[in-house]
């Protein structure tokens, strides 16, 4: 039993051990070993790598001895970038079998100095070589650019095609940038460094995008100056609101719309606002609307008052005829009736607030005039004293009640002093101003 077990296990290793294999390096020799050897065949090997690497700048310190067939590498090398190379070169010499690699990297100063001094002096040489042709790219460069400039500068016909300054100044900006780049292009082309330029632009575009996102607002803002300033919401002197705030027109500059309050104050609102913004233009039209509310007692004669209303204001002289007044009820209350009121008027002659009060002032007068009062807040009491109430004698009807008013001043005096001062401040800074009376209007 023991002897067959014995034969089982020889016969076991038999046919296992010719499969193991050991691991060998990458820079080691592969394929069969010769079985006949000779020295003179060591020599050949010796010498054939000693060939290669006198040829080689940076093993003079290596020394190569071959023994059947392994070679055995000694001494310093400058890296141990040149002592892998080293061994790839030597894996390749035919009839090697392996490599024992002893070299190590040196520590003498001079010898890692040596070659950063010859590289620098190589470099210097190809530099002043390089000159003259750098002399002419840059000669190339400047003669370009020179005529972009030349181009951009000139008014036409950049003024002409461009419906205002601004958008001129974005016209010339732009054949300056194209100058550069064609003048960037051939001077690399003149160079032979066109490759260069593909990682130019590859940098400007990754820097150009990190910028825009940082700059965001401020390119929405720089969009948004150029459309205002193609196709004009509004132009100068307007009475315009946006976004809550009233006020009349300064300037448009290239970053933001200035308006003059009714108050006198300057109010600066970023152009992406204004292009995003509701705005409401109460100048463009000479013909304007005011509305007030007018109550009268509940027991009046409501086709009677608003005929008076209506009338009372006809009369009016800075009241227009067309489009003409009107008057309806608007609401009952407890103890009286609203009358709702609305009138036009020449913006451009009278003031609107003063034609309000006026004709509110002339419209009181009108249904006074007639016996019909404004009502005032009344309680009635009604107490349970078990007897019925005694009805009221009436007192009579009221005797219409002549009121002389005296219609003022309602000239347009404080829209006219906003205005100069608007044209005042326009004289400061003409040349930043983008409005354009010839310009599109919206």
């Amino acid at each position: 039993m023991r002897i067959f077990t014995l034969l089982l296990t020889i016969l076991f290793l038999c046919t296992t051990l010719p499969s193991v294999g050991f691991t060998q390096d990458s820079t080691q020799p592969t394929g069969t070993i010769a079985v006949e050897d000779s020295a003179q065949q060591d020599a050949a090997i010796a010498m054939r790598i000693r060939d290669i690497l006198g040829e080689l700048d940076g093993y003079d310190d290596v020394t190569v001895t071959v023994s059947s067939g392994i070679v055995s590498l000694n001494g310093n090398a400058l890296d141990s970038a040149a002592i892998e190379r080293l061994g790839e070169l030597v894996s390749r010499v035919d009839g090697v079998v392996t490599i024992e690699n002893g070299v190590t990297e040196t520590t003498d100063l001079a010898e890692r100095l040596n070659p950063a001094i010859e590289r620098f002096v190589s470099r210097m040489q190809q530099f002043i070589a390089f000159i003259p042709l750098m002399v002419v790219s840059f000669i190339a460069f400047a003669i370009i650019v020179y005529i972009g400039l030349f181009i951009a500068r000139r008014k036409q016909p950049w003024d002409r095609m461009a419906p205002n300054m601004f958008i001129a100044d974005i016209y010339r900006q732009i054949i300056r940038v194209a100058f550069v780049i064609a003048a960037i292009v051939i001077a690399l082309d003149i160079m032979g460094a066109t490759a260069l330029l593909s990682t130019i632009m590859g940098a400007a575009g990754i820097i150009g995008l990190a910028i825009g996102f940082a700059v965001r607002d401020t390119v929405e803002n720089f969009i948004a100056s150029i459309m205002l300033s193609m196709r004009q919401p509004f132009r100068p002197n307007d009475l315009i609101e946006i976004g809550g705030d009233t006020g009349k027109v300064i300037r448009l500059t290239s970053r933001a719309t200035i308006l003059l309050s009714l108050d006198g104050n300057h109010i600066r609102i970023p152009n992406a606002t204004v292009f995003k913004s509701r705005i409401v233009n109460y100048s463009r039209n000479e013909e304007r609307r005011f509305t007030f509310d007018l109550g009268i007692d509940a027991n009046a004669d409501l086709t009677k008052a608003r005929q008076i209303v209506k009338d009372a204001l006809g009369d009016l002289p800075f009241i227009l005829k067309q489009p003409s007044t009107s008057v309806w009820v608007e609401n009952i209350g407890d103890s009286s009736v609203t009358l709702r009121v609305t009138a036009w008027f020449n913006q451009r002659v009278s003031s609107g607030s003063l034609s309000k009060g006026e004709a509110i002032n002339y419209a009181k007068a009108a249904l006074e005039g007639v016996g019909i009062t404004l009502p005032e807040p009344s309680y009635r009491l009604i107490m349970d004293t078990g007897t019925a109430p005694t009805p009221s004698k009436p007192s009579g009807k009221k005797k219409p009640v002549t009121k002389v008013v005296t219609i003022g001043n309602v000239d347009a005096d404080d829209e006219q002093a906003l205005e100069k001062i608007v044209n005042e401040e326009r004289l400061d800074a003409e040349r930043g101003d983008l409005l354009n009376n010839t310009a599109p209007e919206e």
